[in-house]
């Protein structure tokens, strides 16, 4: 029997378990890549496992999403990541040098290698495939400090690409089509292998684009093949020699195929509030709007901007419209202004931003209140945008500038002919925004800067034998590290200091919720479905943590959120009847009497609801390892434990 590409990057990366679907297995990560965001947390982390240098082949610290510097705390988090990349063996990404991911892809990303990053959008690296993963920012530090990073066993999905994409038709409406095929669910314990004759017309950033979005499908990860369009791709960054060819089999056996004739797609949207919430632009038809927002990790590469360019030159933005346009890394940004191509975007009256996350986390352009927006992002989550009744649209590139000319929502198909855009056959390689790190002979001399805004991350206990708390906070289905712990400009300087985040905590929810864990000391989550869907930020684990939350319970949950709940040393548990949810009500005394007992058994977990004097049956959303680390108090008690 043969194997599928991500099969064969398992195999030779396995350290522990069996490649059996839904069972625990421990990878050898060969890169990471952590974001400012996430990463101070990430590397106090890693320096309180007392590793002295990185065990990968490659680490880099990118700084990208906190880079409006409105205050110290930015400046300062990017002085203390700065130092201890120095310090430890990590690249450092200067801001300004760009987005992670379109960085990581242009000059780092190795076709066959594991990559896992503090940021749920790290699967971009399979448009080279790479085994990229979102992942906790604890476990980027286990695996910088040579430790495995441990994912169920996912099944084998693969999405059988036929024909070609029409005239202004993209990547962006390829990952639409198959997230309105699945859902924001259908990708959950799967990972998604894209084949078939179509993928041969699809560029490098064109494949990146559809696997930054399989996020969005709840998937493990997302991979294309590495052929000859990777290699060309490989060689014109100047880095041809790591190129390999990478196939799945012929007689590879998938759980799941999934047809999608790429002649047969129109240009498309995601509509509020949701990236599955999936219309064609037609059936959305030409409403009024108000901003376009072109950029982010999923368009923001050389052909998306030349794109954008051929669309607006010559032309001039409505009025009424605000459009923003920026580049996903410095080399794109080079490359536009000497081919001409920056100029005909600023005097089509563009507001050019600097090569970085922005309004796509919240961090500025944030659209009028009740505003239409069109975003070239990954997500349109209710608030994300900084504007509680925000309305944003997912679009392409060339959907987001035709309709930034005409001031309405536009098929860019109306345009006509398209102008043909091709990849260069050589990028320009300037590598000077990259600082690489101290000898290792030379790291003891490296002082290690810190902010007053940086603070110590939670420290979780050993379980109790019993947990006896009111549920402080019921939710419904689909709620996203959003919703737990926002982002924006006015938050993501706090990520390195939990106590004052943690006044923000589940505020598009419910803002009593914080003040209310302070006067409970404590207590239990209810959610829906899909609990935790969207971003990697372990501050969505570490903030409730930090509130006393013992344990979450809900219908089902997101990959990356229950994982991280279990490395901060909370309980993920699921219903084993969903119609259980309906027996509990905010602020009832819920008691696990027995939990401790019964994690150590494996067995399932009993909760009391002493107010309704009900008995409900849980289970644990843990493997074995998972229950050692929710015992010990989390994945750094557990690590410490283990070591000694």
């Amino acid at each position: 029997m043969g194997s599928t590409i991500a099969q064969k990057i398992i195999r030779q990366h396995l350290v522990s378990g069996e490649m059996i679907p839904g069972s625990d297995i421990g990878l050898r990560i060969d890169q990471t890549l952590t974001q400012d965001a996430t990463g101070t947390m990430a590397y106090l982390e890693f320096e309180a496992m007392g590793v002295p240098r990185v065990k990968t082949e490659c680490s880099v610290a990118y700084i990208d999403h906190n880079t409006l510097q409105s205050g110290f705390e930015n400046a300062d988090d990017h002085q203390f990541i700065q130092s201890i990349a120095k310090k430890h063996g990590i690249y450092f990404s200067r801001p300004g040098n760009g987005i992670c991911h379109q960085l990581h892809l242009e000059r780092f990303g190795v076709p066959g290698k594991t990559l896992i990053g503090s940021d749920s959008h790290t699967p971009t690296g399979g448009g080279i495939g790479m085994l990229a993963f979102g992942a906790g920012g604890l476990d980027v530090a286990v695996a910088m400090g040579g430790g495995e990073y441990h994912i169920n066993m996912p099944k084998m999905t693969k999405i059988n690409l036929t024909g070609k994409l029409s005239a202004w038709v993209s990547a962006k409406d390829v990952i639409l089509a198959v997230l309105q095929k699945m859902s924001v669910k259908g990708g959950v314990g799967k990972i998604i292998e894209y084949g078939g004759e179509g993928i041969k017309t699809l560029s490098v950033p064109e494949r990146a684009t559809i696997t930054n979005m399989g996020t969005e499908l709840g998937a493990t990860t997302s991979i294309f093949p590495s052929d000859e369009i990777t290699k060309a791709f490989l060689d014109a960054q100047g880095r041809g020699d790591c190129w390999m060819e990478l196939s799945s089999d012929e007689d590879a056996i998938y759980d799941e195929i999934i047809d999608l004739d790429l002649s047969s797609l129109v240009p498309m949207a995601a509509c509020p509030h949701s990236p599955d919430a999936v219309k064609t632009v037609d059936e959305i038809g030409p409403i009024k709007i108000d901003q376009c927002c072109i950029g982010s990790c999923t368009n923001s590469s050389y052909l998306d901007m030349m794109r954008v360019a051929a669309v607006l030159k010559g032309k001039t933005v409505h009025p009424e419209v605000s459009l923003t346009i920026g580049c996903g890394s410095k080399q794109v940004y080079n490359m536009l202004a000497l081919n001409g191509a920056l100029a005909d975007i600023i005097a089509a009256g563009a507001r050019v931003l600097e090569c970085a996350c922005g309004p796509c986390i919240g961090m500025g352009q944030s659209p009028n209140s009740g505003g239409v927006s069109l975003r070239t992002f990954n997500r349109n989550f209710e608030g994300r945008s900084g504007t509680a009744d925000g309305q944003v649209y997912l679009v392409s590139p060339e959907t987001a500038a035709a309709s930034a000319i005409n001031g309405y929502f536009t098929n860019p198909q109306s345009l006509g002919e398209p102008v043909s855009i091709e990849l260069p056959e050589k990028f320009l390689i300037n590598d000077n925004m990259i600082v690489p790190p101290a000898p290792e002979a030379l790291m003891e001399t490296v002082e290690i800067k810190r902010g007053p805004n940086i603070k110590p991350f939670p420290v979780s206990e050993a379980l109790p034998d019993s947990i006896e708390k009111k549920a402080v906070l019921k939710v419904g289905d689909n709620i996203t590290t959003d919703h737990i712990m926002p982002a924006g400009a006015k938050i993501l300087p706090y990520r390195s200091n939990i106590p004052y985040l943690s006044n923000f905590c589940f505020g598009v929810c419910d803002k009593e919720f914080p003040e209310r864990c302070k006067r409970e000391g404590g207590g239990i989550v209810i959610g829906g479905q899909n609990y935790g869907q969207g971003s990697s930020r372990e501050h969505a684990a570490l903030v409730p943590l930090y509130l006393g939350i013992k344990a979450v319970i809900a219908k089902s949950y997101a990959r990356i959120h229950c994982a991280n709940l279990a490395n901060a040393g909370l309980i993920p548990l699921e219903f084993k009847v969903e119609d259980d949810y309906d027996r509990i009500d905010q602020m009832d005394e819920l008691s696990l009497p027995h939990i401790r007992e019964e994690l150590q058994a494996g067995t399932d977990v009993t909760l009391c609801n002493l107010t309704k004097g009900t008995e409900i049956s849980l289970t644990a959303v843990l493997t074995d390892r998972q229950r050692k680390m929710v015992l010990a108090g989390g994945l750094l008690n557990y690590t410490k434990d283990t070591a000694e």
